[in-house]
């Protein structure tokens, strides 16, 4: 292996784990946010959820998609 692969192999487990921890914390959040503004209506806290995490998710991908592009 040579110096280069090993950094790009540390670099790409970072970037998986940065990933992989704001996707965590986006559907944890979107939940608690979700059981606070439902009052108690599963139906309404199950859609703010989805919702929610759809559009953090969708952001994520739109901005690894534009990192990724500059390299």
């Amino acid at each position: 292996m040579s110096a280069v692969t090993q950094v790009s192999l540390s670099r790409r487990a970072v970037a998986e784990f940065v990933a992989t921890a704001l996707l965590l914390a986006t559907v944890v959040g979107s939940g608690i946010m979700a059981e606070r503004l439902a009052g108690g209506n599963v139906a309404i806290a199950l859609l703010a959820n989805t919702l929610a995490t759809g559009a953090a998710l969708a952001a994520l991908i739109l901005r690894s998609g534009r990192c990724r592009a500059r390299t």
